[in-house]
């Protein structure tokens, strides 16, 4: 069961019943991403991916905006050591996301730029404010976003993803679900309710069975085809024999609610 009294410098965790809320809380630094606050948001995903009580997570931030990218100040002067260290810890950040077995939505609000928005194309899903704006403009300051580059790349097209990194332009929100990096674009007032609402829809069904599907969906993707469909008979194959499948088949056939139990 995971340790909803730690405490953190830079993060807020809480949690609604099946529901996790991590929260960004360095509003006076936009919410950049120091190192420190990287390790902390890795080590409360890599806590929560371990806790079988928690069915989904939002990802938010407090202040004006989702995350304005890496701290600058903390990377001033710094010699090779340093900035191989931080990009490494950003990097274990974002493989945390992905490989915890609980799906992560980010609630946008403000700007995502650099590495706030390569927090964005990690996470699974994406609920944005329609004022929400989006960009990878590290090529402006003379650092090429390519670490973002990597989680952008997978999250969109080609051609959107290169002028996104090579402009450094902000898209808009309405730009950023027709390219694909968010799911759903609601006004202000109403993002932590739509958020709510989605986080809800997937904590209804078997957590077990979300986490078994969202590790294959990452394992699958880059696979040939033939490859793909070998991989996803076998998980399916052991799917159908979990006490939540059985469960879940035989609750569709009798018309009632299914009732799991994580096994």
């Amino acid at each position: 069961m995971i340790d909803t009294t730690q405490t953190y410098r830079h993060i807020l965790f809480e949690r609604e019943g099946a529901i996790g809320y991590v929260t960004m809380n360095r509003p006076a630094k936009r919410n950049a991403l120091s190192i420190e606050h990287m390790q902390e948001l890795t080590e409360c995903f890599r806590a929560i991916g371990s806790a079988r009580e928690l069915a989904v997570v939002i990802l938010r931030g407090n202040g004006p905006v989702f995350s304005a990218g890496h701290d600058l100040a903390e990377m001033l002067g710094q010699p090779a050591e340093f900035y191989q260290h931080e990009f490494d810890v950003c990097t274990d950040l974002m493989e945390t996301i992905v490989g915890m077995p609980q799906p992560v939505i980010a609630q946008v609000h403000g700007i995502a730029t650099a590495a706030g928005c390569q927090l964005v194309a990690t996470c699974d899903l994406v609920v944005a404010a329609e004022e929400a704006r989006f960009a990878t403009p590290g090529v402006k300051i003379g650092l090429f976003c390519s670490t973002p580059m990597v989680a952008l790349s997978r999250a969109i097209g080609q051609k959107k993803a290169m002028e996104m990194l090579l402009t450094g332009d902000f898209v808009s929100a309405h730009e950023a679900r027709e390219a694909g990096l968010v799911n759903r674009v609601v006004p202000a007032d109403q993002l932590a309710a739509a958020t709510r609402a989605l986080a809800e829809q997937i904590a209804a069904a078997s957590p077990l069975v979300v986490g078994i599907g969202k590790q294959a969906f990452y394992r699958q993707r880059d696979m040939p085809l033939h490859e793909a469909y070998r991989y996803a008979s076998d998980v399916m194959a052991s799917n159908a024999q979990l006490a939540d499948a059985q469960e879940g088949m035989c609750a569709f056939l009798e018309k009632r609610k299914p009732q799991w139990r994580g096994q």
